[in-house]
């Protein structure tokens, strides 16, 4: 995936944005962002995500958790979710296309890529609104969202790249003895 320099940022170009295989957002510019906690994305952005993730859940055992002050948008169930796991089938993937045609990549986002169970047992959104936090017209990828990610950033050929990995298993690398 060619890599434009988004100000002095790592972008691979807009993106589509899609919940479920349906569009949420069209040709959004994203930023990769491996210092960021949270994903953050544009006002607008943010509030066709919440939309969606609120329609999803309609009818389903899940309330809003307005007293859980971990994150701004949280959900709360019968009783306390021990990991994501217990809510995966509640929320829907999140793909983030980019390019068109042959060079068109696609980077997918599980739940757990953009899901934190709070203290309380709580789930929320760890996508956040970036324009309340000051991010004007930027959207972030961050940390939460490319767990399990090996992300590339080739300076050279101006490219990044990323593919699933299973983060909690040490890759094996050549050694070489120092002398």
């Amino acid at each position: 995936m060619s890599r434009r320099l988004y100000h002095k940022y790592y972008s691979p170009g807009p993106a589509n944005i899609f919940s479920g295989g349906n569009l949420v957002g069209k040709n959004f510019q994203m930023i990769l962002d491996s210092g960021s906690s949270y994903t953050y994305f544009t006002s607008q952005l943010y509030g066709a995500l919440l939309l969606m993730v609120q329609k999803d859940l309609s009818g389903k055992p899940l309330n809003v958790a307005p007293e859980e002050h971990a994150l701004p948008r949280c959900w709360k169930g019968t009783k306390p979710f021990k990991s994501v796991a217990d809510v995966r089938s509640y929320f829907k993937p999140l793909a983030l296309t980019f390019g068109q045609g042959k060079r068109a990549t696609q980077l997918d986002i599980p739940p757990e890529g953009y899901l934190i169970v709070a203290k309380s047992g709580n789930v929320c959104l760890g996508i956040l609104n970036g324009t309340e936090a000051g991010l004007h017209d930027f959207n972030i990828i961050g940390d939460i969202s490319v767990q399990d990610l090996a992300v590339i950033y080739d300076n050279e050929k101006e490219q990044i790249g990323w593919a699933r990995a299973n983060c909690n298993i040490r890759p094996k690398f050549a050694t070489a003895s120092l002398r």
